[in-house]
């Protein structure tokens, strides 16, 4: 009869030390302008399910999704918060938005008090001249021609940026958040945290904060948005170089044996599908964001399951390092998990392409979350496990994938039409 003194004891170890450590998750949120409800939606899928992470990678809009979420309580609605601060911020009604093709981050708060030059622009913007059907008029006849020029956003001191409680981040209990930029002064990748980064290399740098600023340039998309200048350097958008941010990812945050980065989620938010033949200046603008991160984007998730499949990061130059013949402990085999973007979303800041971006979001992340629960157990000795690489073929995608192209069709008749999932 076996006993209890009879059990190994090396069981009971690896029983102990499984439930001694939590996975550590990290969650990479890419860049895609007006496609920001797919964010959005995705994080409403994971809280349902109760996954949270440990380490928050972000470019672009993602990091103004990113941080914007993050700075939220844990006893608030993070997702219903998150949405109505891009509602009311940043996208446009409809009908406005029909002949004043801007989004509000120029727009102004209507309180009226003391108003910087960001202030003073937005309220001239939103409340003055976006609801004036001359000034609309006139607009689309200009902005929806061949014309073109550079938007700004960066207004720091704006009451929309003091929106966001950048202190908020650094606070007891928040993960680690890092968002990227470009430096253009020295060609070199610009990363920005919550805490202070511990690795510097001849890639990227470490250059502070996560501030208005910083949020501010790392979405200053060049030839559409001015850049943004922090202490005399100029930089711009970083997606621009890694749209989805992997560029140091496990070199600051996988530090074995006793703090491994277990999982990464990868939420890119645009795909070639999604690009259209533009129409307008309006159309020209939107591909121009997408083109490249699209193909961009698809091209570092490949690269870093390359990497994470054959380099073998934390094993020295090209994983060559070995012990006794065998691979090292510390290489990284953990688990990377896709989520995958519709392709049929557009690229308008109104009210309805956020609530559409918000229900296909949600739906492809429950697609992703049922199948990592169906795989997460499989056992991946030495080598890192890809979950949700291919879909196509799997019947809960087949599902979101039909929802996609019935609201395709119904688009193609009323386009304010909203998907429901």
């Amino acid at each position: 009869m076996k006993t209890w003194r009879n059990f190994n004891s090396k069981h009971v170890k690896g029983i102990q030390m499984a439930e001694q450590k939590p996975v550590k998750r990290a969650i990479t949120l890419g860049g895609g302008g007006p496609a920001a409800g797919l964010h959005i939606g995705a994080l409403e899928a994971l809280a349902t399910k109760g996954i949270k992470f440990d380490v928050w990678a972000l470019s672009c809009i993602g990091a103004w999704v990113g941080i914007v979420y993050n700075q939220w309580g844990d006893n608030e609605n993070k997702v219903e918060k998150t949405y109505q601060f891009f509602k009311n911020g940043v996208f446009r009604d409809d009908e406005s938005y029909k002949r004043f093709p801007i989004n509000t981050v120029f727009g102004a708060d209507k309180k009226f008090k003391r108003m910087d030059e960001g202030d003073l622009n937005r309220w001239v913007l939103n409340q003055a001249m976006a609801p004036n059907p001359l000034v609309r008029y006139l607009t689309s006849m200009m902005y929806l021609s061949n014309i073109n020029g550079l938007s700004r956003i960066n207004y720091p001191d704006s009451e929309f940026m003091k929106g966001i409680d950048f202190e908020a981040l650094k606070g007891p209990g928040k993960p680690d958040i890092f968002h990227n930029a470009w430096n253009l002064d020295e060609q070199k990748l610009a990363l920005f945290a919550n805490r202070p980064m511990k690795v510097a290399n001849e890639k990227y740098n470490y250059e502070g904060p996560i501030d208005a600023r910083s949020l501010c340039a790392c979405s200053a998309l060049p030839f559409v948005e001015g850049t943004v200048e922090i202490d005399g350097v100029t930089y711009c958008e970083g997606a621009l170089v890694d749209t989805v941010n992997f560029e140091s990812l496990l070199e600051e945050h996988h530090n074995p044996p006793n703090d491994k980065l277990h999982e990464v989620w990868t939420f890119r938010i645009v795909d070639s599908k999604q690009i259209r033949k533009p129409e307008n200046l309006h159309d020209a603008l939107a591909n121009l964001c997408q083109l490249f991160a699209a193909t961009v984007g698809e091209d570092d998730v490949k690269l870093f399951k390359y990497h994470v499949k054959y380099d073998r990061p934390g094993t020295g130059k090209n994983g060559k390092n070995r012990k006794n013949g065998k691979r090292m402990e510390d290489w990284w085999n953990g688990t990377v998990v896709e989520v995958h973007v519709p392709g049929h979303i557009n690229f308008k800041w109104n009210h309805s392409n956020l609530d559409n971006g918000r229900a296909l979001g949600k739906a492809a992340a429950l697609q992703a979350i049922e199948r990592y629960e169906k795989e997460k157990g499989k056992s991946h000795p030495d080598e890192p496990l890809f979950i949700n690489e291919n879909p196509e073929q799997e019947e809960g995608w087949r599902a979101v994938r039909d929802k996609y192209y019935d609201y395709q069709k119904r688009a193609a008749v009323r386009p304010q039409a909203k998907i429901a999932l």
